[in-house]
């Protein structure tokens, strides 16, 4: 059985992150491929202890610092990796990236999947995006393949003679009857909209709390997500928060995160960067009306017009909110999920891997 090593994400499962979900259902769908999973030790929760046939986690000391928690446990892994040789070395995001160089000396491949492009998100500052950007650069031209998420950051990358397009997946769902969580929170089944992600900059929460202030038929919305380093964000939207509409959950995953998805009455992106954020394939697989923000990452996935608004347009947002409450029929939506299934992705994805000359 070949090994893959992973490194650049989190880990899984029961960790917070796009990257680590997409790792967490692309890796349990690849059954005859052994898959050696490095871990950050100061994430993992009670769920982490979870366990897979073909994965082997190697869990190594990090930390929770902005900007160095990455690049510290990259190293640690890749030094295990210098003893425990793998068939390939299958590296997420474009800031452990950097260390694609090293593994080549190595003779290993390297397969690099660019989920988005760091260096846009605000929270970092000038000198962390202009190192994010050299990172950037060296990836895409020491790397073996390069795996893309999203067809325009590829087509704005130049379209790499070793680059291709694989997109984000879903899994089928059933929606749930149960409204034990959202009963623990106070939440009306129905009467709220929902937002998920970490509690960060380039997800514009503020534009929709401050678009939900403004509108009297929204009574509630949920943000289910957490902060990843302080709370510095979260006290923002609290603030925003003057008619006390905003219900956090936390970090929510498994049959919690299914009843949210199940018994809202709509789904909203205000999203100002994004790879290709599988929270908006999780929502059409419920059937959910959907907002979100009009940037290239969404529109991977092909909705009609009224489903979009302008990025960080207040205005916008509350008008595209109040014209979706206007329509009575809850009827859930029937979206084309064909394309985004992860059998097929996962085996589109070990053939990259396994592939290279």
């Amino acid at each position: 059985m070949k090994t893959i090593a992973v490194i650049g994400t989190r880990g899984f499962p029961g960790i917070q992150g796009g990257v680590e979900a997409h790792s967490y259902h692309l890796y349990t769908h690849m059954d005859d491929v052994h898959v050696r999973l490095y871990r950050r030790r100061a994430y993992l929760t009670e769920q982490s202890a979870q366990t897979f046939p073909n994965i082997e986690y190697i869990d190594l000391p990090s930390t929770r610092i902005k900007g160095f928690e990455a690049v510290w446990h990259t190293c640690l892994s890749v030094l295990h990796i210098m003893f425990h040789r793998p068939d390939v070395v299958h590296i997420h995001n474009i800031g452990p990236g950097m260390f694609a160089p090293i593994l080549r000396l190595m003779k290993l491949p390297v397969v690099l999947t660019y989920h988005s492009p760091n260096y846009e998100h605000s929270k970092w500052s000038a000198l962390a995006r202009w190192m994010l950007r050299q990172c950037e650069r060296i990836s895409l031209r020491s790397s073996n393949r390069v795996i893309f998420v999203n067809k325009y950051q590829m087509e704005k990358c130049g379209a790499l003679d070793k680059s291709v397009f694989i997109p984000n997946g879903i899994d089928p769902v059933t929606r749930s009857e149960s409204t034990s969580f959202l009963e623990k929170h106070g939440i009306t089944p129905g009467g709220y909209l929902l937002a998920v992600g970490r509690l960060t900059p380039e997800k514009g929460f503020e534009y929709l709390v401050e678009a939900a202030n403004r509108l009297p038929k929204v009574s509630h919305v949920v943000i289910a997500g957490a902060s990843d380093h302080d709370s510095a964000y979260r006290d923002l939207l609290e603030r925003l928060d003057t008619n006390n509409k905003v219900i956090f959950t936390g970090f929510t995953t498994g049959e919690d995160l299914r009843q949210l998805y199940s018994h809202a009455r709509a789904f909203v992106l205000p999203s100002v960067n994004e790879g290709f954020p599988m929270v908006l394939l999780e929502a059409m697989t419920y059937g959910l009306p959907i907002l979100c923000s009009d940037i290239p990452g969404t529109r991977q996935v092909d909705l009609p017009e009224h489903n979009y608004f302008t990025v960080k347009d207040v205005d916008a947002l509350a008008t595209a909110i109040s014209t979706l409450l206007e329509n009575t029929d809850i009827t859930p939506i029937r979206y084309d999920l064909s394309q985004y299934d992860w059998d097929t992705i996962a085996a589109t994805t070990r053939q990259q891997l396994f592939g290279i000359n």
